[in-house]
């Protein structure tokens, strides 16, 4: 029985987890230039030459530079135009720090109040994530990673924290997926979720939240080494 709705689960997963926007990739593009450097703090973006080098209307552009904004990696200001914002590691630490503690309050409560049917989908994401990790392709273990989360928010059965931690994540969404691209960090990053999973099918909620904590900060850290540079 359990492997039959681990098998119908894994048939969803893929389709709803890979659909990805204009907007979405603008923003990839753009937040992963920012966090590297490639983009200057102070840098003017200009909406027009944006537009003409993504191919894209106004209007996806304009979404995904709302995100960046929101993420506070870039300003907007009337009439003024879009610039690159300058961000510290110690802010950076600060956003993960919060992110880590909502997380870990998830999986926490996830653990106790998840049903069997969801336990058999959370483990289902998990194993259709394996093969993107093997295959390295981190535009697709991003979108089964972020609906391994979403998942954790839903099985907590709490509308007002899931509410919270789905606008958290949208807010840090850019760096979440530029710290992916650190050095062996899918990898590191599935075991991670399969130490989080070990913990949840186990049933303690409170080692399931720690090793949550940990891979959420450990995905800071690595963003951190990113930024700071080689050297």
């Amino acid at each position: 029985m359990a492997r039959s709705h681990i098998a119908d689960a894994a048939k969803v997963v893929p389709l709803a987890a890979a659909v990805t926007t204009l907007a979405e990739t603008i923003r990839v593009a753009l937040a992963e230039e920012i966090i590297a450097g490639r983009l200057a703090p102070g840098t003017e973006i200009d909406e027009q030459q944006a537009a003409e080098r993504f191919g894209a209307s106004r209007t996806p552009l304009r979404e995904a530079l709302r995100e960046l904004a929101a993420a506070g990696l870039v300003t907007i200001e009337p009439r003024r135009g879009v610039r690159v914002a300058a961000l510290t590691l110690e802010r950076l630490g600060e956003m993960f720090e919060v992110m880590a503690e909502t997380e870990a309050m998830c999986a926490r409560l996830a653990t106790h109040r998840m049903t069997a049917p969801e336990r058999f989908a959370l483990q289902a994401l998990h194993e259709a994530s394996a093969a993107t990790v093997g295959a390295g392709d981190v535009g697709a273990y991003d979108a089964l990673n972020r609906e391994f989360h979403s998942a954790l928010y839903r099985c907590t059965h709490n509308g007002f924290l899931a509410e919270h931690a789905q606008a958290l994540r949208l807010r840090l969404a850019p760096f979440r997926r530029a710290q992916l691209d650190g050095t062996d960090r899918l990898r590191r990053s599935f075991a991670e979720h399969a130490a989080v999973l070990r913990e949840v099918l186990r049933g303690d909620g409170e080692e399931a939240g720690r090793q949550m904590r940990a891979h959420m900060l450990t995905a800071g850290a690595s963003l951190a080494s990113t930024m700071r540079g080689p050297g």
